[in-house]
């Protein structure tokens, strides 16, 4: 019987992985806003400073630069399995650290969040890779990027009536329900998985002494029940291509992570200042940027399936492009500008992740390629909101702030169209990796 799944993944049905990628998602991005609508109660209760407090939110971006050589180290020695378990428990005992202490918990509690969600980032690559067929990869990348969405969304939405009925600590600790149902759900894939591998090995064991004692083929020589190898030139050339388009994705993620984090800091503040809105339109209007974010998601499979691969990342660069230009150019229409960018910051995401599980070869080069474009990439987001807000503070307006993202959203389409069109062509698969 065919499958879409690479033989390592058999045993375990295609669902059971796209459903273990959603709940993984729904606690990635979840934690890192849910301080966000009871900052101010967070502050009241342990006397923090606005700049403090502020680094709920920005600590864990750090630290998805900082941690990702540990990352790495996790997912090769545990697997792909195992190493979502250790993120979805990390960020349970993060959730609960950081609702049960004084401030210095509080803050613990963050970093061991950014920590394991860095874990999440570059093992769900890996897994989208290994278990879904190559045709198939944009979809599921976009299911995922959705599902963070919806986990961000659900979040936003759901603290503050929380908050109002067992206090901002009983709130921020509800989430780490996602975690725990996560955690347990991939346990009972891993062994799944294993007890599937296991029944492999015994079936190849058996069929070993066969093999042995097989005729000849039909040009004289006895099978060896090996597929031949690539030429190692084949294979080089295969690395440099794939170390090529790794480094294109690295300044395409550079330029994603740093407009969006700087649109998701300012763009309320920008809407009070330049179109008079108060707090609750300024938050809705940005809100549509975040929740537009979903159909960017799809809308890349979507498009691929009906032009060259190139096609998606180049219309998703120019909605990203749009949005700086059209609230320079025609502010009133902030709406629209919103909705536009929410639609290029999902498919951004997804367009760049999907390159990624296409052309790596291994769950070890997936894993690579994956570090390298994120931390990078969220090494440029750490200054993204600090930089746009010096340049407003600089020239008092938020013409220079924009002109920024303008050049950040075009750092995005380069990289991204480049590594669309190198990975045009899709290489063969190598079996993956053992660690």
């Amino acid at each position: 019987m065919s499958t879409d799944l690479p033989s390592p993944a058999r045993g375990v049905m295609p669902w059971a992985v796209v459903a273990g990628v959603v709940l993984v998602a729904l606690s990635l991005r979840g934690p890192i806003v849910a301080p966000a609508p009871v900052i101010g109660d967070i502050r009241a209760d342990l006397g923090l400073s606005a700049t403090t407090a502020g680094l709920l939110t920005s600590l864990p971006v750090l630290c998805f630069a900082l941690a990702t050589p540990l990352a790495t180290r996790v997912i090769r020695r545990a697997g792909a399995e195992l190493a979502v378990v250790a993120c979805l428990l990390g960020v349970l005992a993060g959730t609960i650290v950081r609702s049960a202490g004084p401030a210095w918990a509080v803050f613990l509690g963050t970093v061991v969040i950014g920590a394991a969600i860095t874990i999440g980032n570059i093992v769900v690559p890996v897994v989208i890779r290994r278990d879904v067929h190559w045709r198939r990869t944009s979809t599921v990348t976009a299911v995922y990027t959705a599902a963070l969405n919806v986990g961000s969304m659900i979040t936003s939405l759901g603290t503050a009536p929380l908050a109002a009925m067992v206090g901002w600590r009983g709130a921020l600790a509800t989430w780490g329900i996602f975690a725990a149902l996560g955690a347990a759900y991939w346990m009972w894939l891993a062994r799944r998985r294993t007890a599937a591998a296991a029944a492999a090995d015994a079936a190849a064991a058996t069929a070993a002494p066969a093999r042995a004692t097989g005729t000849a083929g039909a040009d004289g020589k006895a099978p060896t029940g090996r597929a031949e190898q690539p030429p190692a030139a084949i294979t080089a050339r295969t690395s440099q291509r794939v170390n090529r388009i790794g480094w294109l994705l690295l300044v395409a993620f550079c330029g994603q992570s740093f407009s969006y984090y700087a649109v998701t800091a300012w763009l309320p503040t920008l809407l009070a200042d330049t179109r008079g809105l108060d707090p609750a339109a300024s938050g809705a209007t940005a809100s549509l940027f975040q929740i537009a974010a979903i159909a960017g998601s799809f809308g890349v499979p979507l498009i691929a399936t009906r032009a060259p691969a190139w096609v998606p990342v180049a219309v998703i660069g120019g909605f990203w492009v749009a949005l700086p230009l059209g609230l320079l150019v025609a502010p009133e229409a902030f709406t629209t500008w919103a909705i536009v960018g929410g639609i290029a910051q999902g498919g951004g995401f997804t367009a760049i992740l999907s390159i990624i599980a296409r052309v790596a070869r291994t769950d070890r080069e997936a894993a690579s390629v994956s570090a390298r474009v994120q931390a990078g990439g969220y090494v440029a987001a750490t200054f993204a909101a600090p930089l746009a807000g010096a340049l407003n503070s600089a020239t008092g307006g938020w013409t220079a702030p924009l002109l920024l993202v303008t050049v950040t959203t075009l750092t995005f389409s380069v990289g991204g169209v480049g590594a669309a069109l190198l990975a045009r062509q899709r290489p063969g698969r190598q079996p993956a990796d053992p660690d």
